[in-house]
């Protein structure tokens, strides 16, 4: 697992309880928020995810 992949995925998980939160206080901005930090750490997780597979290739484990 590489630097992206873990980033990503407390990103992910940060803005999962971000968005809960907004929901739970009904603060549109904060669920907001947590939903694009979710994302983000999704796309940061899959570029890590490809990353990883690519180097994986490049040495020939793959």
């Amino acid at each position: 697992m590489n630097k992206d992949q873990v980033k990503g995925k407390i990103d992910e998980a940060a803005g999962k309880v971000k968005e809960v939160a907004g929901k739970a206080t009904g603060s549109a901005s904060t669920e907001a928020k947590g939903t694009a930090q979710k994302v983000a750490g999704k796309t940061q997780a899959a570029y890590g995810d490809a990353k990883e597979r690519a180097e994986d290739k490049a040495q020939g484990k793959a």
